[in-house]
Formats: structure tokens, sequence, C-alpha cells
């Protein structure tokens, strides 16, 4: 049989106990004094623990030395790292802990300072996030983990009960097992609270980059781009498995959902109805709720396969979406429907008359939430708008990963450069701006044709600029005559205007920048069109 030797069993005879959240840790440290564990704490976990009648010795007692500094300075004292680096059965370790009167800790409980908690809040200062920077947390956890052979550490409440119940079969003790376990859990806590840490400021500097270049393209003064611009030298992230997926993009791929730590989003959406989101489901519907996320009004898309099918703004939800759905019926079949504003009973009504896979929103009226699970296979999401602007856009190739900032730029009327003869009129400014929008969440090369803020026909994807022209004018289901026409990037040739002119286009908008400007505004003149300029390119790959 086994005995403790050969298990590594250590007898918890001291713990610290240190925590911001304190979610069953009363609980807790009474099961803890059932084995006659002597409780050190601090601030505001002793006075928690001493509220309810838990003996509990202050670290400050220990130390012989005060909180100061506003609690910044507490546990960063030898009696509390000596007690828990010092190896056990080692000779000079013991004896360097009785020379200066350590006493050694056998359990460490901590949770970290609110840090990502406290930079969600809408309106968090510099200096309020700075002080969420956990220090001597960080710091007990690492010791505590590094010395596992000797010392359990515990940092998070899920682990409170199974902790109790291998102290209760065990008479007391962890084994050596156990502890490690522990130790890895712990170090992945710190390496991801550092990472957060980490992700802000670096969000902080990538958004100072994007004022900068925006300001560059601007033909501003910015005074260079220098180091305060660039991307980091190093990127660390971490990632939290939220959910396996049946699979991948297809069924011989594994896929799962992981967590970024950033709020709202298609990643925090709430299931609401229907069967569980698979990979392309999610892929589809973040497609579709970044593109109504970037209108003001009242917008609706219907995307598949990231694309968007159709897009239209309406004074309410359904006349949004029965105008979405009218660009392309046929490909909205199967679909993924987001809307920007929460959903009624006439919305509801109107998106189970076809087959649509998903539906995202970020809200329901209860009425129109049992209309639609009358649809069972439904995937109704309830989603918050995220606040993309705050990370970094990560894509992997071969060997590598390619880092960007976002593309969050929104185009202002005061940001249009006519270059036509003729200027455009204000329902073809309105236009062209809603062509825009939809164009920059479109798969390069894109050409979006719009009417009223509908779109009238969508080109997307094709290798040649004058293919998508023609591509979206040939798969209109909706007269193109009398709309207006946006470009993601420069026409290269005359060739894309002259071809959108013979479909009856008005008005161009394009960011311009092609060595045949020049040209290409001299047939846009020719066809009595009017184009305006962008200075901004939004590929999408």
């Amino acid at each position: 049989m086994t005995d403790e030797k050969e298990l590594g069993l250590r007898k918890i005879r001291r713990a610290l106990i240190s925590v911001s959240d304190k979610t069953g840790i009363v609980d807790f440290a009474r099961a803890l004094k059932e084995f006659e564990v002597e409780i050190i704490s601090t601030g505001g976990t002793a006075k928690a623990l001493h509220d309810a009648g838990i003996e509990v010795r202050d670290v400050s007692d220990v130390t012989g030395f005060p909180e100061m500094m506003d609690g910044r300075v507490k546990t960063l004292h030898p009696k509390i790292h000596g007690a828990l680096l010092g190896i056990r059965d080692n000779p000079d370790h013991e004896s360097a802990m009785h020379e200066h009167d350590i006493e050694p800790i056998d359990l460490v409980v901590i949770n970290l300072y609110p840090f990502r908690e406290t930079i969600k809040r809408a309106g968090v200062t510099l200096e309020e996030a700075v002080e969420q920077i956990d220090i001597g947390g960080p710091a007990m956890i690492r010791s505590a983990a590094k010395n596992f052979n000797s010392v359990a550490v515990v940092v998070s409440p899920i682990d409170y009960s199974q902790l109790i119940d291998e102290m209760q079969r065990q008479e007391g003790a962890l084994s050596l097992d156990e502890r490690e376990e522990l130790a890895a859990s712990a170090f992945l806590q710190t390496s991801a609270y550092d990472s957060a840490i980490f992700e802000f400021f670096n969000a902080r500097q990538a958004q100072m980059y994007v004022r900068e270049r925006y300001a560059a393209a601007k033909g501003r003064d910015v005074g260079g781009l220098g180091e305060s611009g660039s991307l980091p030298e190093s990127i660390h992230h971490s990632f939290t498995k939220i959910t396996d997926l049946r699979y991948g993009e297809n069924p011989h791929q594994a896929g799962a959902l992981y967590y970024t730590g950033e709020e709202g989003g298609v990643t925090s959406a709430d299931l609401l109805n229907g069967k569980e989101m698979s990979f392309n489901n999610y892929v589809d519907a973040d497609a579709a709720w970044q593109l109504v996320c970037d209108f003001d009004e009242t917008a609706c898309a219907i995307i598949k396969h990231t694309n968007p099918a159709g897009v239209a703004t309406g004074t309410t939800a359904e006349a949004a979406y029965r105008r979405a759905l009218a660009t392309d019926p046929t490909s909205a079949f199967g679909g993924i429907v987001a809307v920007n504003v929460p959903v009624d009973e006439a919305a509801a009504n109107a998106v189970i008359e076809i087959f649509v896979e998903v539906i995202i929103a970020p809200g329901y009226q209860p009425a129109a939430l049992e209309i639609l699970k009358t649809k069972k296979n439904l995937r109704v999401l309830s989603a918050q708008k995220s606040n993309s602007s705050l990370g970094l856009e990560y894509k992997q190739i071969s060997g590598g990963m390619l880092v960007q900032t976002p593309d969050t730029h929104k185009l202002k009327r005061e940001d249009l450069k006519v270059v036509t003869k003729r200027e455009p009129t204000e329902d073809e400014i309105r236009d062209l701006m809603f062509a825009w929008t939809v164009c920059k969440h479109t798969k390069s090369n894109a050409i979006v044709y719009a009417r009223d803020e509908q779109t009238v026909c969508v080109g997307a994807g094709q290798m040649s600029r004058v293919d998508s022209v023609k591509l979206g004018a040939m798969r209109a289901q909706l007269p193109v005559k009398g709309s207006v026409l946006a470009s993601d990037a420069f026409f290269p040739f005359r060739d894309g205007i002259d071809e959108a002119a013979k479909r009856g286009i008005t008005a161009v908008i394009q960011p311009g920048g092609s060595m045949r400007d020049a040209e290409v505004i001299a047939a846009t003149d020719q066809h009595n069109l009017t184009m305006v300029f962008t200075g901004i390119r939004h590929f999408k790959h």
C-alpha cells in the first residue's frame, strides 16, 4: 500500500487567505478551522472572517509592519515570502527560518484584484486601472506555486470544496500530485492576469498609433510616428476555453470557442433558443453583428458566408429586415440575420417566414422571443456591442501570426472629397455613406450598389475589380438604375466606371490613390456621374 511519504503528503497547519472575490470564503475558512488550521489574513478578507466569528491573525502581526501606502505594501515581507519559499527538510532553509523567526505557511488562498472587471467599466481612467494591478497577490501565488513540494496554493473559489474533500480523506493533508496540479493552475492565473494588463496598455498604444496614422493620412502634422506608434515587439495572449464545438469549419476538423477577456460581442452573447452554435455560425454571426453595429440608425444585415446578402436601414426592425431581404431573398435562405435594435413581434414574424440559421440582436420583446422559439432550431442570440478598438486583431499564417489594429474607422461627411465636376446631391451623399459602410464589411475586391439606404446588389471577393462590378449588377434582383456604387479600394482603370455607368448608377465613392485617378475621374465626368474620395481603404481578406 502506498505510504504517506510516497504520496508526498503535507499536513496543512497554517494558511494565508487574501481574496478580492469573497465568494464562499467564510465557509471555506470554517472548514479549515475544523482541521485546526491557523489562518493569517489581510485587510478586507480579515475583516470578513472576523465578522463571521472566525479567529484570524492579521498579517501585520506576523510581519511586525502595518499595511501602508493605501494597502500597496502589506505582504511583501521576508516573514511572508520566507514562509512560502523555505524548502522543508532542507537544513539550511530550516536554519534560516528558525534564526529569523519565520513560521512556515502551508496553504495560500488568493484571488487577485479585479483588473479585468475594472477596465471593462465605461469611462474607467488610467489611474483607476493602475490601482487594480495586484502586486502582492501574484508574488505570493508565484512563491507558493514555485514551492509546491511544500506549499499548496488555491486561486479560485471553485477549488475550495475539492480541497476540503481531499483534506478530509487524508486527515488534513494534501498530496504532492494535488499541490502540483494547484501550482499549474496558479501559474495559469498569474499568466492570464499579466496578459490582461499587457493587453490593456498595448491597446492604449495601438489607439495612439491609429490616431497618429489617421492624422497623417489627413495630411496633418503629427510629429512623426516614432516608437509610441509602433506595435509591440512581443505579444502574449491568454485564451480560456468556453466550450468545445461539434467540429470546426468542416466535420473532419476539431473546433472550440475561447474567451479573450473582451466583453460584449458574439462570444459573450446569450443563446436564448435553438441548437448550440457551430464554428461557422460564430464566424457569420460575428460578421453580421459587426456590420449592424457600425450603423447609428436602425439597421439589419443578412449574412451568408461572411458576406452581406442584403443590408438596409428602416424606421422599424421589421422594415429594415424586409428591405435587407429584398436585396437577395435566394441567398438569404439559411443565412444569419443581425439587427442593431431590440426585436419586436412584427420583426419576429417576418424573420420566421423563411429559414434562417441565426438571429442576433441586442434584445427581444417577450412576445417576439416566443414567436422565434416556435422555430426550435433557430438560434436566437442576445448580444451587446463590444469595444473592439481596445485590442488587436490576429490572423494566423504558417509559422507565424499577422497582427494589426482593428479597422474602426467611421466615415464622416467632412471626410468626403468631391473630385468630379458634378457635386453629389444630399440623397446621393446619404446613400454613398451607407454603401461605404456596407463595403467595409464585404470581402475584397468589394463593390456595393445601394439606393435609399438599401443594398441593391453586392459584388464580393473577385480577383478583378471590374468583375466585382459586373458580378454585382448581374446578380441584382432590384433595379440597379439610379443607385450609387461603393468600392473598397481605388479603381486601377476606368473600365469599372464604364461598366457601372452602363447599369445606370449616378454616384461613386472610393478611396482614390490610383496612378490613373485622373483617367478614372475623367471617365466619371464623361458619364455625368459624381465621385467622392474618402482617402481611406477598407480591404477585408
